[in-house]
């Protein structure tokens, strides 16, 4: 099962037209990573949990060929983690001592996912988490675990030192005996981080953590979206829909000028085009846009048929789709902007900072 309902509020204003998983990441919509990487580890069928814009994933599942078998359930309204998984029950096929597998929707990771489910079913586990050990864990909840690997508590975000009990984190991937499944309420909202979890916990009933510190990464803000399409183009996340591995990915009808510099991961998207001396590095670059000449763009993400003007400098920044950046304006830091403006020539520089 993958967790595809979220808003994608972090990722605004690429997520106002198309869904978080749908965006696309080296090349293919995320969740394409997330569903062959299932399909190469055994997974024959898979249930989309969606809800923002389900109509997206319904027309692309349509018209895929991913080999492997994918259903959808819609919510009518947003139910948590815990509540999209309960409302997917009907589309699962397994009896209920059967392991399901499942993923949050923007999570990268080259987690042994085998290994995962052959612990669950050799511990005879409830429940089975995914975990992974972050240098610095202030930003996420704790989940320590005994000697055994059996789960103790689900700890808040430290906000002190004196808190950092573990540095392992929920990174986002689970094994559900399914008989656990069928006892989350249905109908109302459920968190599994909030609810779920710490109730099993209460219960007595058999929570167990696998560490995992082999690649992960949350996609959910605009640095790391970049960061995790360059990993895979470079080659240092794994995904089986990579088209290929290399300094950059050009898709098919991308025009790229022969002194123009493209590196760092970067992605060109179908039928984009980067004008003479541009300077692109690290970024990903939607389908139809337009990079002019000598603009430099770095670690940036500029959407569907947007232009950045000539000699523009947009860094660490997101255009939204069929923006058009004016030429000699700098967008820095953080800068978003919104899909369909226009920002006239030599008229703005922008940062976090300014």
């Amino acid at each position: 099962m993958l967790l595809v309902g979220g808003q994608g509020t972090r990722l605004r204003p690429l997520t106002i037209n198309t869904p978080k998983p749908m965006l696309p990441v080296a090349g293919v919509p995320f969740t394409v990573h997330q569903i062959t990487r299932a399909r190469d580890a055994g997974v024959t069928r898979i249930v989309l949990a969606t809800s923002y814009k389900a109509e997206v994933f319904r027309e692309f599942i349509d018209d895929a060929d991913l080999g492997i078998e994918v259903v959808i359930a819609t919510e009518d309204e947003p139910l948590g983690t815990g509540g999209a998984i309960r409302h997917a029950l009907p589309h699962l096929d397994s009896g209920p001592d059967d392991p399901v597998l499942v993923f949050n929707g923007d999570v990268l990771s080259g987690v042994d996912i085998d290994g995962l489910v052959r612990h669950h079913r050799d511990t005879g586990s409830d429940v089975t988490l995914y975990l992974t050990p972050v240098d610095d864990p202030r930003a996420y909840g704790l989940v320590p675990t005994d000697q055994s690997g059996r789960v103790t508590a689900f700890l808040e975000k430290p906000k002190t030192a004196e808190e950092i009990v573990t540095h392992n984190i929920n990174a986002g991937c689970y094994v559900f005996t399914r008989r656990v499944i069928d006892r989350i309420p249905a109908g109302r909202p459920v968190s599994v981080e909030r609810e779920t979890f710490p109730g099993l916990l209460a219960e007595g009933a058999l929570v167990t953590g696998v560490v995992d510190s082999g690649y992960w990464l949350d996609l959910g803000t605009p640095l790391a979206f970049v960061q995790g399409s360059c990993d895979l183009v470079l080659g240092s996340a794994p995904s089986p829909a990579v088209p290929s591995v290399g300094d950059f990915l050009t898709l098919s009808g991308a025009q790229i000028a022969s002194d123009a510099q493209v590196h760092g991961g970067t992605v060109v998207g179908r039928d984009s085009v980067i004008g003479a001396g541009a300077i692109v590095n690290g970024a990903v670059v939607f389908d139809g846009a337009r990079i002019a000449d000598g603009a430099h763009v770095e670690n940036s993400i500029v959407g569907v048929g947007a232009v950045i003007g000539v000699g523009s400098v947009v860094r660490g920044a997101v255009i939204g789709d069929g923006a058009v950046i004016g030429r000699g304006n700098e967008l820095l830091d953080g800068a978003r902007v919104w899909p369909g403006a226009q920002i006239a020539d030599g008229s703005i520089r922008f940062s976090s900072d300014a």
